[in-house]
């Protein structure tokens, strides 16, 4: 397993997309719809929340999930309403950079979603990750659901009882507040600015 410990920089090449040991365990006896069926139905449609780090690069990753429908990135999690870049930036105004995820749980569960967010970056840095410094930057969840919230709980529990991280696991879990877009330019910035900056993988176990 490879830990994101140093201050180094990658871009994504490839998201693996095969299932993992939290995934699996999280999600035993749990069928998606079949593909046929699938296709020829309206999908339906739940949100799900996660910050840890530059949301560029999480959003990157996500957005190529089978299941995911949409991917946006903003600001969540603080008291300063209508919030922009700079004032994030500044650490003051309580929010995180987040994603919001738009996905079909016929298609992928968010047990799965909940695995890549622990895969794709260090959980273990407070109010960190690589060179971005700050609570902005900090590792958490925002469930919109108390399944989602119990979800949460076990991945962590999981996790540290499996010892899959040197060090302890920092993830808040906060209730999902209101989700500002962030500004426009932040949108899929990786995909339109293929050599940008980006600090996230995606480790196997």
């Amino acid at each position: 397993m490879r830990f994101l410990i140093d201050h180094a920089c990658a871009a994504v090449d490839a998201v693996s997309l095969g299932p993992s040991l939290l995934a699996v365990s999280l999600a035993v006896g749990s069928m998606a719809m079949p593909l046929g069926l699938a296709a020829a139905a309206e999908p339906k449609k739940e949100i799900a929340i996660f910050a840890g780090g530059c949301f560029w690069g999480m959003e990157h990753i996500l957005r190529e999930i089978p299941g995911v429908l949409a991917t946006e990135v903003g600001y969540t999690g603080g008291k300063f309403p209508n919030p922009t870049y700079q004032q994030v930036c500044t650490g003051l105004t309580g929010h995180a950079e987040a994603v919001q995820i738009t996905y079909d749980p016929d298609v992928v569960s968010y047990e799965t979603l909940i695995d890549y967010f622990f895969r794709m970056h260090d959980p273990t840095t407070l109010n960190r990750q690589h060179n971005d410094i700050g609570t902005q930057y900090r590792s958490a969840v925002f469930p919109t659901s108390d399944e989602q919230e119990e979800i949460a709980k076990k991945a962590i529990a999981f996790l540290t009882e499996q010892k899959k991280f040197a060090r302890p696991i920092v993830t808040q879990i906060e209730k999902a507040s209101v989700f500002y877009p962030a500004e426009g330019y932040h949108q899929d910035y990786l995909v339109k600015n293929p050599a940008g900056y980006n600090c996230h993988v995606l480790r196997e176990w």
